[in-house]
């Protein structure tokens, strides 16, 4: 499942989750935490990692610092105040889905 379309729905949500745990982040350092804690079974490209990045810095979630890294700028992603609260509605929305699926794949388990 390296790059299904259930995670593409996912993606802004599981940026903004990671960046609320680690404070701030660049982008290839957001793409191997994925691939790490996922024991390399997602892994996000960096076609749909910028764009995303990009409409959630547009919509205020997130601001950018550049900073120079080995004569290189690096550009690090955190979560606004804006965000931070964001990332709490969509965490408890993805939690909500996932139990839903839960219950549509496998209704034994549900309680």
């Amino acid at each position: 499942m390296k790059n299904s379309q259930l995670y593409k729905g996912s993606l802004n949500t599981i940026i903004m989750k990671l960046l609320d745990q680690n404070g701030r982040m660049y982008g290839y350092e957001i793409t191997q935490k994925v691939k790490e804690i996922t024991a390399g079974e997602l892994s996000i490209t960096e076609g749909a990692l910028y764009p995303a990045l990009h409409k959630l810095e547009a919509e205020g979630f997130l601001e950018v610092e550049v900073e120079k890294v080995d004569n290189r700028l690096r550009k690090y992603y955190k979560l606004t105040q804006n965000g931070q609260q964001e990332t709490v509605n969509r965490l408890s929305e993805l939690e909500e889905f996932i139990r839903n699926m839960q219950t549509l794949v496998n209704p034994k388990l549900s309680y």
